[in-house]
């Protein structure tokens, strides 16, 4: 993942206090920063046009362009700021300071979805969604507070680490796409850009804890077969490369 050069990227979520003084960027300076920290943690290669295809995804209440020219300034205006640097490779990564905003933004983000789904009952299937209207509006104290109110969570409603948390990555941590068949393992996290595929999940109970065992993958169709319960679902390839899973109960 790292590009050639000088550029280097950190692996760790940086952990600062959260009671400091704001500094906050624009919302879609913000946007843009967690957007390109939540596909490096896909192990994505982050480029003008892999950002383009994935503002496509995103609620339309966040007002970002998703056409090159527009990500292409907004990328520079990252880079004026020095919160991003553009390798040789036109991979996109970022400076020390656009990291440790890159982790505050995903924390206030990832609690947020923490927060609808558990205190204010909100579905799993839009807790995405509003997890993105909430982190802009949440101030340091107030993150604060979520964080005792929640009890330090580690973890939001589909699976994904929480910044400056204790979250302890498990040993062995795959994707779907690369697990054996007939083997059991444990849902770790789950795609939640999609509303209807988060649907899919809930109804079937495909969801963080829940053991599943990989029944068959079919190149030719593109797709891999899942045993959940009493049920068989289906994923493709590229839906099976953003599940994550872990082969024991000791390592959830």
């Amino acid at each position: 993942m790292s590009p050639s050069g000088k550029i280097k990227k950190s692996e760790a979520p940086l952990h600062f206090p959260f009671m400091q003084e704001e500094n906050r960027l624009s919302m879609a300076m913000e946007n843009y920063l967690l957007s390109i920290l939540r596909l490096e943690e896909q192990e994505i290669k982050v480029t003008v046009v892999g950002l383009s295809d994935h503002f496509k995804n995103l609620p339309k209440s966040e007002g970002l362009g998703t056409s090159l020219p527009s990500v292409s300034a907004m990328v520079r205006r990252l880079a004026r700021a020095q919160l991003v640097q553009t390798s040789s490779s036109k991979e996109i990564v970022f400076t020390k300071l656009g990291l440790q905003l890159a982790h505050s933004i995903l924390r206030r983000h990832r609690l947020a979805a923490r927060l609808a789904v558990d205190v204010l009952g909100v579905d799993l299937k839009y807790a995405y969604r509003e997890a993105h209207r909430l982190e802009h509006a949440i101030s340091p104290y107030l993150e604060h507070r979520i964080i005792e109110l929640l009890n330090h969570p580690t973890t939001c409603p589909f699976g994904h680490p929480i910044p400056g948390s204790a979250y302890k990555k498990p040993k062995k941590l795959i994707s779907l796409s690369n697990a054996k068949t007939d083997t059991p393992y444990l849902v770790n996290r789950v795609p939640e850009d999609d509303e209807n595929l988060v649907a899919y999940f809930v109804e079937n109970n495909f969801l963080p804890g829940q053991e599943i065992i990989l029944k068959n993958v079919s190149d030719s169709r593109g797709v891999v077969v899942v045993s959940c319960l009493d049920s068989e679902l289906v994923f493709g390839f590229k839906v099976a490369q953003m599940i994550w899973i872990s082969d024991s109960k000791e390592d959830l």
